[in-house]
């Protein structure tokens, strides 16, 4: 695992951006894998921008996002795919085609879960994966005790994160309890991983992802077993290390 500590979320958001743009200037039919949540936003904001002033071509390269909300729409605001669209997508020259988001309505779900890692394989592989960390260690909507050998499969979602969650909804209510997410066994296919963090509710889950134990209580930590993992966390987000 490498390790990079900034100051704060923008440089976090900058260091990140900088990192996904030079994987697809080396590599511009590059897989991406994409997170979603208020931790990834500032990096996104950080590419468009460089698309902008162009220095980075999102022309070739192919996505796939970490997951979805089981059961919501596409087109409602709180969807992962309303969100990728109207937070990058749309600001960028990537390919309606080449992008890949789990379908939550999908009537048969396990064949959804099949079809989406058979899109993955066949693409070669992600070249790099965006996570972001939640307060329980989980990555993507791979909550603790999960399966470490699952692949893209549906999820039941743990309380915390519900109301962790719950900031983007109306209600408590309204939050989703299942999705579709990637599983521990998909991501850690990856090639490259970069995992984003900031702030001090967030020191706790890097501390143990990082210097704990590998176990299935904190997902994060099997991310010491992949050979190419780099880390970028604010300073409060490391203050536990």
């Amino acid at each position: 695992m490498r390790l990079i500590v900034v100051d704060n979320y923008e440089e976090m958001s900058k260091k990140a951006a900088s990192i996904m743009a030079s994987q697809i200037i080396l590599k511009p039919e590059s897989i991406l894998g994409l997170a979603t949540g208020s931790t990834p936003l500032g990096m996104y904001k950080e590419l468009i921008k460089m698309y902008n002033d162009g220095e980075v071509d999102f022309s070739q390269v192919r996505t796939f996002n970490l997951d979805e909300y089981y059961g919501i729409r596409r087109d409602n605001e709180q969807s992962y795919y309303y969100y990728m669209d109207n937070n990058f997508f749309k600001y960028i020259n990537v390919k309606e085609d080449n992008i890949n988001i789990p379908n939550g309505t999908a009537e048969d779900v396990e064949q959804e879960c099949i079809n989406y890692d058979k899109r993955i394989k066949e693409s070669g592989g992600i070249d790099i994966q965006v996570l972001g960390i939640g307060v329980n260690g989980h990555i993507g909507f791979n909550e603790p005790d999960v399966n470490f050998e699952a692949q893209t499969h549906l999820v039941k979602l743990d309380k915390k994160t519900i109301e962790s969650n719950a900031r983007f909804f109306n209600s408590i209510e309204e939050v989703p309890v299942k999705a579709v997410s990637m599983g521990m066994k998909t991501i850690m296919n990856s090639k490259k991983i970069i995992l984003l963090a900031n702030g001090i509710n967030k020191a706790d889950a890097i501390e143990k992802t990082m210097k704990g134990k590998i176990s299935p209580e904190v997902p994060a930590s099997i991310l010491q077993l992949h050979n190419d993992v780099t880390i970028i966390v604010d300073k409060a987000a490391a203050s536990k290390l």
